[in-house]
């Protein structure tokens, strides 16, 4: 990850964020979850300087897209109790790096950032992360 893709991936989030009708925050994190590049479009929620880089780092901590990991953290899910301080667990995180698959579960296996939207609904943010991780795929 370096910062002139990172830059290059929020815009294409912001892009995306237009086409949908959303206001958004866009963070890109490195392979350990450290804030490389930040965009905030003008009336985006107050919440979204928090919560994407949230989804970022948690999408890398776990190696797998937030929204997939949303169903795990409810009550009598593997990882509920995980929510909280720096996860969030529900869409607009994902992972960049090599695709994987842990126990049938679609993981990175070799992690090398993240991007992280919200602002939008679920279903935005997840179009916005996804418009701005093909950037990753396609480097």
């Amino acid at each position: 990850m370096n910062l002139e893709l990172a830059l290059r991936m929020c815009e294409a989030a912001v892009r995306q964020a237009a086409r949908e009708g959303a206001l958004i925050s866009v963070a890109v994190v490195d392979a350990g979850g450290h804030l490389v590049a930040f965009q905030r479009m003008d009336g985006a929620r107050i919440t979204g300087p928090v919560l994407a880089p949230g989804k970022a780092y948690t999408a890398v901590a776990h190696r797998m897209p937030t929204a997939d990991l949303a169903p795990l953290v409810l009550p009598g899910g593997e990882l509920y109790g995980l929510a909280g301080d720096r996860y969030v667990c529900f869409g607009g995180g994902v992972p960049l790096g090599e695709a994987g698959d842990e126990r049938g579960v679609s993981v990175v296996s070799a992690v090398a950032g993240a991007v992280g939207v919200s602002g939008g609904t679920v279903s935005q943010d997840v179009a916005c992360a996804e418009a701005a991780a093909a950037l990753w795929e396609g480097a």
